[in-house]
């Protein structure tokens, strides 16, 4: 109900702005604990605007030189607006018809079984921030270019979009086997490997896959860290210094990582359909405890990671 004056109490003015960490609708989601919002399309100002511009035009020569196949195909089959941010509903009437996701907008941070979850019912938790117009080329957390346009277009090919299905079923079986373990201690400690071990595998992967292009000799990117980054997507493909590897389940589980720089260490699938045959992998070694004594270090596992598996 509109107070006296004709405004909605607690409203926003249209065009405020909806910038990283500058967002007063996203300051009070998150105030009142509301993870899961609508997208206030309203609320993006000029200068969100003139962001994504830029950020969609300098990528589109890279993506076409570098990105895979399928998310060029992506792309083109999103009909994703070069000049505005994308409305989230326009977006998911392109891509639910064909693999059935829709892009779900968040507050911020989804802890990790609610994230594995979305994925399993085909929903993608998707930042609805723009980053700053000064920090174009790096932004620490994920802002709606990386997730609509480094995720989103993937998610538009089935055999992809299946593998995110299964690995969703990963997280539950992680929770069933951690409820099992009747030592409270020795359960925390289990879980906090098994997560640690499925968030390289989908840093790896997801974030930073490499695949082998059509010749079979050279690489293209379907990662969408790797997508989504101006300077890291030629850097992936072209830089003698980075180290690039047939994936191997036993070397990405133990790998940590760090996400301040560019990766010099990336791994490289066949297809998505082995990408699958990979997840299959993952969640066998969940089973046989395999996964129970991954290598220390980054990711780190928090409070609010670990509640979210051990959910009632």
């Amino acid at each position: 109900m509109a107070n006296a004056t004709g405004e909605v109490p607690g409203a926003f003015p249209p065009g405020i702005g909806m910038t990283t960490t500058m967002s007063p609708f996203i300051e009070r989601a998150q105030a009142k604990g509301e993870v899961y919002i609508e997208q206030p399309y309203d609320l993006y100002s000029e200068e969100n605007h003139e962001t994504w511009r830029r950020l969609y035009a300098r990528m589109l020569p890279r993506w076409e030189k570098y990105g895979n196949e399928h998310f060029l195909q992506g792309i083109a089959n999103l009909c994703l607006n070069p000049d505005r941010v994308p409305r989230l509903e326009d977006v998911n009437q392109f891509l639910s018809p064909l693999t059935g996701f829709r892009a779900k907008a968040v507050s911020g941070y989804v802890p990790a079984f609610q994230f594995f979850d979305c994925l399993r019912n085909r929903d993608f938790p998707t930042t609805i921030t723009v980053r700053h117009g000064d920090k174009i080329d790096y932004l620490p957390e994920p802002d709606i270019f990386h997730d609509i346009a480094g995720h989103v277009p993937m998610h538009t090919d089935k055999a992809f979009a299946e593998t995110l299905v299964r690995f969703g079923d990963c997280a539950h079986t992680a929770a069933e086997l951690a409820k099992g373990v009747t030592d409270p201690e020795e359960r925390i400690r289990r879980l906090t490997s098994v997560i640690k071990a499925m968030a390289r595998f989908f840093w790896f992967t997801i974030e930073f896959g490499l695949m082998k292009d059509r010749s079979g000799t050279g690489y293209k990117a379907y990662g969408s860290g790797l997508l989504s980054s101006f300077g890291e997507l030629e850097h992936c493909i072209e830089s003698p210094e980075v180290q690039r590897y047939p994936v191997q389940l036993e070397w990405v589980v133990n790998q940590y990582f760090e996400i301040d720089h560019y990766q010099p260490l990336l791994f490289v699938v066949d297809s998505f359909d082995h990408l699958f045959s990979l997840v299959d992998e993952l969640e066998g070694w969940m089973r046989k405890g395999k996964l129970d004594n991954v290598s220390p270090g980054e990711p780190g596992v928090g409070e609010a990671d670990l509640r979210s598996f051990l959910h009632d």
